[in-house]
């Protein structure tokens, strides 16, 4: 066991990064949505360890959508996709945007954003 030990002392640094949210870019598409382009960077390394999703909350937590994120991006980083159709109550003026990742989950953080026009 003592053997072990230094080898999972090196592999824990790579899988403590969580996504970091570069940028989101947000266009109102109607009266209520919105498309969302979120730009995420993340260490990939393959199907065990990587972004895995993002998702649109109001400022109380509650998800408004959900990004998932089907494969790894080893070698497409940053990279940013987009969700359409995100439907965000009249009279809101910022969400938040949090990432995701495979295998500890959810971010801690979010990132506040204001809407277009607020």
């Amino acid at each position: 066991m003592k053997r072990l030990l230094p080898l999972l002392l090196i592999a824990a640094p790579a899988f403590a990064e969580e996504p970091v949210i570069e940028d989101v870019a947000i266009t109102k598409t109607g009266d209520d949505t919105y498309r969302f382009s979120v730009t995420i960077r993340h260490p990939d390394t393959g199907w065990d360890h990587y972004a895995d999703g993002w998702r649109v909350l109001d400022m109380d937590g509650n998800e408004l959508g959900m990004r998932v994120l089907f494969h790894p991006h080893e070698n497409e980083q940053p990279f940013t996709r987009s969700l359409d159709g995100v439907v965000i109550p009249a009279g809101t003026t910022e969400v938040q945007v949090q990432a995701r990742d495979l295998p500890k989950g959810w971010n801690e953080g979010t990132t506040i954003v204001p809407l277009p026009g607020s």
